[in-house]
């Protein structure tokens, strides 16, 4: 029954051997292997081992600032961006929340015209900062997200919206060109050397989180603590990042590539962050870590063979439920790691721990963990649609393989043993939609036995799109896309900002939601995997709910 903790024992004596963990620490290329075409060596993408010494270097300007902001009478902060650079705030915003008296966090990490409305309707706009997140400057989503909310403020009889509008990105992108010419209220810049997934402990979670209250001393001791703890000089066996690397990488070996991520209620959306981390870092090559994350608990004879459970438990929660689970998991033979954590600020040790166990499973697996080839590839085929200047409709026109139900029905029920199911929607997120999905997925393992993940678009596209088309080819895509979505007006964007001809920009929110999606699926289909496409029509929560009556027995 424990055979699985003798193979994670027997992989972490090779570690030791091979003295992997040194390697990581003098970020030696030798360690994974090249890059691919593009991009960035080791030693240039391994920053993030330093962030956790580097806080101290930022409290005092976050901290001058955040007081500056509330003087100012602000009360309400939108954080634009996608992946990486957004993943990090709404953890630290949903996990340690806003104190009173600082600023109410809302991540916009959606183009979907629906859930863009969603946020302004929640804001007055005289009082609210919008925070224009990316790390490259160059990202489209929140370039234009941040020209339209500088419309609506200019609409709503703001001056100079521009000095309500902040940046975080890196030393000389076409961003921080913009923010300094347009006179943004203030440019913070992004650590050298750190891709977005791991830049969570830098000014990209930092600084919202200070904004809403979040004691950045708290987080880096928990932080430095946990980075002290992972050093070349201890032993291996006792080094939590090189034991939970080697727990990834060397159940996934034996097949139990499906990490399924349970959590304690109020840490739940570090799943989240985790799920980036491991399907960005490691799905290449036909290869990858598929994590599962915020899945509903089914009974254990339902899951497959291919499960590698981590708990992340915190104290003082009510974990009865879950630990019955786990308890249950453990009887029926699956393996299970726990991870305590005795304080919610205890997530930071947890961002260190994680990123340096995906280092070290990524040498195991063989992969390069810093780069993300196929994201490249859908974003450069989302850009040549846009670049056509056609309409959303016909874009919708070129999507292919829209399915029948009962095609949907039959690819699914087509999953063999160790397939996963990925669930891609391109729907309004709401309560009621994420509870429809939920069901869907319970469906889906009882039925086949197969794990299931589930991701908004265009959000996935920055987290495990890069797993979905560039990871095993046991993935089984079912897109399900929203088939009344109404246009948002969109400001045209200068070409200053983005670096593309002003041909490629006169298009609205609705016309980027279709090309993103068809640009997806062009790359799910290059790398020869199954996939199809559902057009749901209103209400959506109810369609899906059809969906998951016709796989019940």
């Amino acid at each position: 029954m424990n055979h699985w903790r003798t193979l994670v024992s027997e992989e972490l004596a090779k570690l030791e051997c091979s003295e992997v963990v040194a390697a990581v620490w003098e970020r030696s290329q030798s360690a994974w292997g090249p890059p691919s075409e593009g991009g960035a060596l080791a030693a240039d993408a391994t920053g993030w081992l330093d962030l956790p010494v580097q806080i101290s270097a930022l409290i005092d300007g976050i901290s001058t600032f955040v007081t500056q902001v509330r003087k100012d009478g602000f009360s309400d902060l939108i954080v634009i961006g996608m992946g990486g650079s957004s993943l990090g705030a709404l953890v630290l915003g949903r996990t340690l929340g806003s104190s009173p008296g600082y600023l109410r966090l809302h991540v916009l990490d959606s183009t979907i015209p629906g859930q863009i409305k969603t946020v302004r309707d929640q804001v007055d706009l005289e009082r609210t900062l919008v925070l224009v997140s990316s790390k490259s400057g160059t990202t489209i989503e929140p370039l234009k997200l941040a020209e339209y909310f500088h419309g609506e403020m200019k609409e709503a009889g703001i001056d100079d919206p521009y000095s309500q509008f902040i940046a975080i990105t890196d030393h000389s992108t076409s961003l921080e060109t913009k923010a300094r010419d347009c006179g943004f209220k203030k440019v913070f810049a992004g650590p050298p050397g750190v891709g977005g997934r791991f830049s969570v402990l830098s000014n990209f979670g930092l600084l919202p989180a200070a904004l809403i209250g979040v004691d950045l001393k708290k987080v880096q001791r928990t932080a430095l603590l946990m980075a002290a703890l992972c050093q070349r000089e201890i032993d291996v066996k006792t080094n939590p990042g090189a034991m939970l690397g080697a727990t990834l990488g060397g159940l996934a070996a034996i097949g139990k590539d499906k990490v399924t991520v349970l959590t304690s209620p109020s840490i739940s959306s570090l799943g989240l962050w985790i799920e980036q981390l491991l399907a960005e870092s490691t799905g290449k090559n036909g290869k990858g870590l598929i994590p599962i994350v915020e899945e509903p608990l089914h009974n254990p004879s339902d899951y497959g063979d291919d499960r590698n459970f981590i708990y992340l438990r915190l104290a003082g929660e009510d974990n009865a439920k879950t630990d019955a689970h786990v308890e249950l998991l453990e009887a029926n033979g699956h393996p299970i790691t726990r991870l305590d954590l005795n304080d919610r600020y205890d997530i930071a040790a947890e961002f260190f721990r994680w990123e340096f166990a995906v280092a070290v499973a990524a040498t195991i697996l063989s992969v390069y963990p810093f780069d993300q080839p196929n994201v490249e590839t859908g974003k450069k085929l989302t850009d040549s649609l846009l670049s056509t200047s056609k309409s959303a409709e016909e874009i919708r026109r070129s999507i292919p393989l829209v399915s029948k139900l009962d095609e949907v029905i039959d690819l699914i029920l087509q999953a063999k043993q160790r397939d996963y199911i990925a669930i891609l929607g391109y729907l309004p997120e709401s309560y009621e939609m994420s509870q429809a999905i939920s069901e869907l997925r319970i469906a889906i393992t009882k039925c086949t036995g197969s794990a299931t993940t589930f991701g908004y678009g265009p959000r996935y596209l920055h987290s495990t799109g890069q797993l979905h088309k560039g990871g095993p080819a046991s993935v089984i895509g079912l897109v399900l896309m929203a088939g009344s979505e109404k246009s948002l007006a969109s400001p045209r964007l200068t070409g200053d900002i983005a670096k593309k001809d002003s041909s490629e920009l006169e298009y609205g929110f609705e016309s980027l939601f279709m090309a993103q999606i068809v640009g997806d699926l062009q790359a799910l289909q290059e790398n020869g995997h199954r996939n199809t496409v559902a057009v749901l029509q209103a209400p959506y929560p109810t369609a899906v709910q059809t969906i998951t009556t016709l796989l019940r027995p």
